[in-house]
């Protein structure tokens, strides 16, 4: 008994491997790559197109049609709802807000001062041209006593809250 070894003590000897690591031989074919193709054929050469190859008038046409969205923080205090964004840049007479019912809508446009050639820029990151935002304010508001301020490059729209509507009691009179 002391020297056999049995098939319970040879599992136990092995180590553990858990099976989120384990490989099956069937996952092992899928990991090989498959050899150079000399001959230069690629199956997938649309997934590299060319960046330097001109655009044509569709693709430019709809850049020139797009519009950024304004990004927003949205907050209440006691008696407003508050809306501010960072819009430098931007000139007060190139904001327009507007609300409808609910919806307070902020558009605008970011203006360049100088043109650039495109193969002058190093990085081109800003975003230039026509922006809005759209958004439904949760609460009950008055549209006619709204007010907008933009310094130093961030506007800030205060939106007063409706007063709360009192509740009446209404007697019925009889004939």
């Amino acid at each position: 008994m002391g020297g056999d070894v049995t098939e319970e003590d040879e599992d136990q000897d092995q180590e553990y491997v858990p099976q989120s690591q384990m490989v099956v031989d069937s996952e092992v074919e899928e990991l090989v790559e498959e050899p150079y193709d000399e001959e230069g054929e690629d199956d997938d050469e649309s997934e590299y197109e060319d960046q330097s190859a001109p655009k044509d008038k569709k693709d430019e046409e709809w850049l020139n049609d797009y519009e950024g969205q304004l990004n927003i923080d949205m907050f209440q205090t006691k008696d407003n709802v508050i809306i501010k964004s960072t819009i430098a840049g931007v000139r007060p007479e190139d904001i327009d807000i507007t609300v409808a019912n609910d919806m307070v809508s902020i558009k605008g446009t970011r203006r360049k001062e100088e043109t650039v050639a495109n193969d002058d820029y190093f990085y081109q990151e800003c975003y230039w041209g026509n922006f809005s935002r759209s958004v439904i304010v949760p609460v009950d508001i008055d549209s006619e006593s709204i007010e907008a301020d933009l310094k130093d490059g961030i506007l800030t729209v205060f939106i007063p809250k409706a007063a709360k509507a009192k509740t009446k009691k209404v007697k019925v009179k009889g004939a």
